[in-house]
C-alpha cells in the first residue's frame, strides 16, 4: 500500500511539475508577443513600419460583399497606388486603428486575400463611419490561442480530467513503448473492419496498419514521402471501423485544408471547422459556415431573423411603458429561439460528420464543448508546440496519431526564454524520448535522385528510397547545369550582407541580383512558369530585397522565408542564404533542419547562392560543400557570365 502510495504521489508531483512549467512558458510567449507588439506600436516610426511590412497607413475603406455571415471590406490607397512589399497575408489576425491602436479600440479583422493595390480583410460587423476619413492596418496577437493552450494543461493535470491517455502523455506508466503499442480502448466498432488503399507503398501501410492497431503511433515523413497521404488512408481506415466521429488536426490552415482535400476525394463525410476566411477557397463548401446556409432549418432561421428585426425597429419607435415592456420580451424570446435554431443546426452537422478537421488550436472551439473524439490524429505534430497538441488531445483522445519530421522545422517560439525553456520542442519528440520509436516513411516522390540525395545522407542516414527516376524530373533549361544528371548548382558568391531596414534582418543585394537573374533566365526559356519557381532564404529582409529588384513579370513569384515553406514544393527552388562576412556567422542557416528543409522543396532543379567561405564555417554547410565539390555542382562559369 505505501509503495502505491508512494508511486500515486511521484505521479502527481511530475504532472504537476509538467503543468506548472508549460503554464510559465505560454504565459511567456503571450506576454512576450504582446511586449513586442506594444514596443513596436510605440516606438518604431511610420517609415520603419512600412519599410518592415508590418503597418499600412491613409487606406480608405468600403463594404465589399459578405463571407457567408461575415462582412468582407476593401482597404486601398485613395489614388488606388500600389501598396507596396507588407506581410499581410491570408488568414492574419490584423488590427484596423483611425491613428493609435494603443490609444484607441482598434477593430480586430482577418486578411481574406491582397492584390498589389489593395487587402480585403473579414469582420463581423461593419462600423457605420466605415467610409469616413482613412485607416491604418498593424498586425495583431492571438490571445485566443494562448486560452485554449491553458485550459487544454488544465484538463490534462487534472487527475480525474477525463483525458484517456493522460499518464502515457505525462511519461507516468512504467513501460510508455509497451502501453503505446496495446489496443485502444475503443469499444466495439458500428461499422465493417478496415481496408487499406492497396495503393500504399511498404512503409505507408506498415505505419499505417500500426495507426489503426494501437493506443499511440508516431509517424516520421521526410520530405516527400507522401505523409499527408498516409495520415489520410489511416482516417479512411478509421471511418470504416464507425467508432464514432475523428477529429483530425493539424498546426496550420493549409496542412488542414490538404487532410480535408484528400478525405473529400476519398468520399469520407468531412465538416471544415474555422474562419472560412482561413479555409482554401475551393474547400469553403466543407465549412460549418456554408452546411449551415444549405441546411434544411436554414429558412425557419432566416424567418426569426427578420421578425426579430421588424421587432427591435418597431421598439425603437415606442414610448416606453407596458407594451415596450412586452415587445422587449417578446424579442428576448425571439433571439433564444434563434439560438436553439442554430444549436440544432451545428449538432445535426457534427452528429452526421464522420470527420472534423481544424487546427490544433481551432479544436478548442466552444462549439465542441461537450463532445468527445475517441480517434485522434494530429498532422504537422513537430511543428505544434506540446501544449498547442494537448488541444485537440484533452477532448477524449483514446487513440492517437502524430504524423511529422523532427528532422524539418521546429515549432515557430517568439519568445526567446519560452524557447528555451523547452516550448519548442513537440510532444512528438518528447515521446520519442520515452523510447516510443517513430515508423518512418522511406519513399521520397517529390525530388530528383540527384537533389535527394545530400540531405538522405546527411538527415535519414541513407534510408530513403527514390520513387522517381532522373527521366521523371528531367532538369529544366534555362540555367548552365554543372551536371545536367544532377540539376543542383551552387553558384559561390561573396560578399553584400547588411543589416536589414528593421535593424535586426539581413540582407544581401548582390545575391538578389543573381536570384533576379537566374529566374528570369529560367522563366525565359519556357520550360517552367513563373508559379513553378520558388524562391526561399533565411531571412524577412532578404525576402524584402527580392520581391523589390524582381522585374514587373516576375511580380507573382512567390519569395518567402524558408520557415515559410515546410510542406511545399515547387519545380526550381533557388535559395539565396544572404550571410557573407568574414566572422564565419551564419545565425539562421546554422539550424539543420532549416537546411534540410531549404535543400528539400524542389522537384527538378535547385539552385543554391552563397558566400562558401562563410558558409563552410557550419559542420552541416560544410559537408554539403563538399558534395557540390566532389560532384563538381560548383557554377563557377556562371558567375563568369554575370
Amino acid at each position: 500500500m505505501d509503495t502505491d502510495d508512494d508511486e500515486r504521489r511521484s505521479r502527481f508531483n511530475r504532472s504537476q511539475d509538467h503543468h506548472e512549467l508549460y503554464q510559465k512558458l505560454i504565459r511567456w510567449e503571450l506576454d512576450d508577443e504582446l511586449s513586442a507588439t506594444e514596443k513596436r506600436l510605440r516606438d518604431w516610426s511610420k517609415e520603419r513600419l512600412v519599410s518592415n511590412g508590418l503597418a499600412l497607413f491613409d487606406l480608405i475603406a468600403k463594404p465589399d460583399g459578405w463571407l457567408f455571415d461575415q462582412r468582407i471590406v476593401k482597404l486601398r490607397k485613395r489614388n488606388r497606388s500600389d501598396l507596396g512589399q507588407h506581410r499581410f497575408r491570408q488568414g492574419d489576425i490584423v488590427m484596423l486603428s483611425r491613428g493609435d491602436p494603443l490609444s484607441e479600440k482598434p477593430i480586430e479583422a482577418i486578411v481574406s486575400d491582397r492584390r498589389r493595390d489593395s487587402v480585403r480583410v473579414v469582420i463581423s460587423e461593419i462600423p457605420s463611419d466605415l467610409r469616413k476619413d482613412s485607416w491604418r492596418m498593424d498586425r495583431g496577437a492571438n490571445r485566443v490561442a494562448y486560452d485554449r493552450m491553458r485550459d487544454s494543461l488544465n484538463s490534462i493535470f487534472q487527475e480525474e480530467g477525463g483525458v484517456p491517455l493522460r499518464d502515457l502523455i505525462l511519461g507516468s506508466v512504467h513501460d510508455p513503448s509497451g502501453t503505446a503499442s496495446l489496443p485502444p480502448q475503443l469499444g466495439n466498432p458500428r461499422g465493417r473492419n478496415f481496408i487499406l488503399d492497396s495503393s500504399m507503398n511498404e512503409s505507408q501501410r506498415k505505419a499505417a496498419m500500426a495507426a489503426v492497431q494501437q493506443r499511440v503511433t508516431l509517424i516520421q515523413g521526410p520530405p516527400g514521402t507522401g505523409k499527408t497521404h498516409t495520415a489520410v488512408r489511416i482516417i479512411e481506415a478509421w471511418s470504416q471501423q464507425d467508432f464514432g466521429t475523428i477529429l483530425a488536426v493539424a498546426d496550420s490552415n493549409v496542412a488542414v485544408d490538404n487532410l480535408l482535400e484528400g478525405l473529400l476525394r476519398m468520399g469520407v463525410r468531412a465538416v471544415r471547422l474555422g474562419q472560412p476566411v482561413k479555409v482554401r477557397e475551393g474547400l469553403r463548401e466543407a465549412t460549418m459556415d456554408a452546411l449551415m446556409e444549405r441546411h434544411p432549418l436554414r429558412k425557419d432561421l432566416v424567418d426569426h431573423l427578420e421578425l426579430n428585426e421588424k421587432l427591435g425597429r418597431k421598439i425603437k419607435g415606442m414610448r416606453g411603458g407596458k407594451e415596450k415592456g412586452l415587445a422587449h420580451r417578446d424579442l428576448s424570446r425571439g433571439w433564444k429561439e434563434v439560438r436553439k435554431i442554430e444549436g440544432q443546426m451545428r449538432d445535426d452537422i457534427l452528429d452526421r460528420a464522420q470527420v472534423l478537421c481544424c487546427t490544433c488550436i481551432g479544436s478548442g472551439h466552444e462549439i465542441l464543448d461537450g463532445r468527445r473524439f475517441s480517434q485522434v490524429l494530429i498532422d504537422e505534430a513537430t511543428q505544434a508546440t506540446e501544449p498547442s497538441t494537448l488541444v485537440p488531445i484533452v477532448r477524449g483522445a483514446r487513440q492517437l496519431v502524430l504524423v511529422g519530421d523532427h528532422k524539418q522545422l521546429s515549432p515557430t517560439v517568439i519568445s526567446m526564454r519560452a524557447s528555451e525553456g523547452g516550448l519548442s520542442r513537440s510532444l512528438f519528440e518528447r515521446i520519442m524520448d520515452m523510447g516510443i520509436s517513430p515508423h518512418l516513411l522511406t519513399r521520397q516522390y517529390r525530388m530528383h535522385p540527384g537533389i535527394s540525395e545530400f540531405p538522405n545522407q546527411q538527415f535519414y542516414s541513407g534510408r530513403l528510397e527514390n520513387g522517381v527516376s532522373g527521366s521523371e524530373r528531367k532538369a529544366p533549361a534555362g540555367i548552365l547545369w554543372p551536371d545536367w544528371e544532377r540539376p543542383v548548382a551552387f553558384l559561390p558568391v561573396e560578399g553584400g550582407e547588411m543589416v536589414g531596414p528593421d535593424g535586426a534582418s539581413k540582407e544581401n543585394v548582390i545575391e538578389a541580383s543573381w536570384v533576379a537573374k537566374i529566374v528570369e533566365d529560367i522563366v525565359n526559356a519556357g520550360e517552367v512558369d513563373v508559379g513553378d519557381i520558388g524562391v526561399i532564404t533565411p531571412y524577412a529582409a532578404q525576402v524584402r530585397a527580392i520581391r523589390d529588384i524582381l522585374p514587373e513579370d516576375l511580380s507573382s513569384m512567390e519569395v518567402k522565408t524558408v520557415d515559410g515553406y515546410q510542406g511545399r514544393e515547387k519545380e526550381v527552388i533557388v535559395f539565396s542564404c544572404v550571410r557573407s562576412n568574414s566572422e564565419g556567422k551564419i545565425g539562421f542557416l546554422s539550424d539543420p533542419r532549416r537546411l534540410n528543409v531549404a535543400l528539400t522543396r524542389a522537384k527538378r532543379g535547385l539552385i543554391v547562392i552563397g558566400d562558401p567561405s562563410t558558409l563552410r564555417e557550419d559542420e552541416n554547410w560544410s559537408a554539403w560543400l563538399e558534395h557540390a565539390k566532389k560532384h563538381n555542382l560548383e557554377a563557377w562559369h556562371i558567375i563568369g557570365m554575370g
